[in-house]
């Protein structure tokens, strides 16, 4: 497979400051994202950094970084920025692996990859699970989406997707689903999506995402057998992490 990888790292997070440079297992966080990067079979692995301090200590263990710049709004965007400077074409093909998953499994990179070769007519790919718990589908931390008979994304949201009728207490197993936040993007898709202002969808339920179907684009969506261990967003997340890293 022919594939990139970008890694945003961003220094200054809302809920952990500085968590990309946190310490797991004697190792920056991003480290490990980076590793499991490395492994999954991609062309190259570029870690986006918005500061120099993240830059720096990405250069120490060996990565290749682009220090980009601190007024995008996303994640996304510093993805775009790196292809756009590396001259990538729009048919190429890279993966946004955020800088806070440092258990992401690599087979997942792979899978939402290949998705989007198989499939020419998206635009971009990323990944979900079946959901088994009504009191997942209920919270409005988890990402829930809905697809159609092709697999392609109808609609993300916090709220309960898809409603029965009858009520909350029937939990509408078999096809509720969490979003799982890793994308594979045509460059030139990408290219598009960066310069477009966000949508009302996107603002009223702060997922990004919602931007590119608000303008029409095709979304594919792969089903993973067991969703990912959890990313890092605050310190219980961060000591979790820490365990399970200490078991390796």
């Amino acid at each position: 497979m022919d594939f990139r990888v970008v890694i945003p790292a961003r220094l200054h997070s809302t809920r952990l400051p500085r968590k990309v440079l946190c310490e797991l297992a004697g190792k920056p966080l991003v480290q490990h994202v980076w590793e499991s990067a490395r492994a999954c079979g991609a062309r190259e692995v570029v870690i986006a950094a918005d500061d120099a301090s993240v830059a720096d200590a990405c250069r120490r263990f060996g990565a290749e970084v682009l220090l980009t710049s601190v007024q995008h709004r996303s994640g996304s965007d510093r993805v775009n920025e790196v292809a756009q400077a590396r001259g990538w074409s729009g048919d190429a093909i890279v993966v946004n692996l955020q800088g806070d998953e440092p258990l992401m499994p690599p087979a997942l990179v792979r899978q939402v990859a290949f998705l989007l070769m198989q499939d020419r007519a998206a635009d971009l790919a990323t990944l979900c699970h079946a959901l088994h718990s009504r009191e997942e589908w209920l919270n409005p931390n988890v990402v829930k989406v809905v697809m159609d008979a092709q697999q392609s994304a109808l609609y993300f949201s916090r709220a309960p997707i898809p409603w029965k009728r009858d009520g909350a207490e029937n939990f509408p197993a078999g096809i509720a689903y969490r979003h799982i936040g890793l994308y594979a993007w045509r460059v030139g898709a990408l290219a598009r999506f960066s310069q477009w202002p966000a949508e009302p969808l996107e603002t009223c339920e702060a997922l990004e995402q919602l931007r590119a179907l608000a303008q029409g684009f095709r979304i594919k969506l792969g089903v993973a057998d067991t969703p990912p261990p959890r990313g890092v967003d605050t310190e219980d997340d961060l000591r979790a992490v820490a365990k399970i890293l200490s078991r390796k």
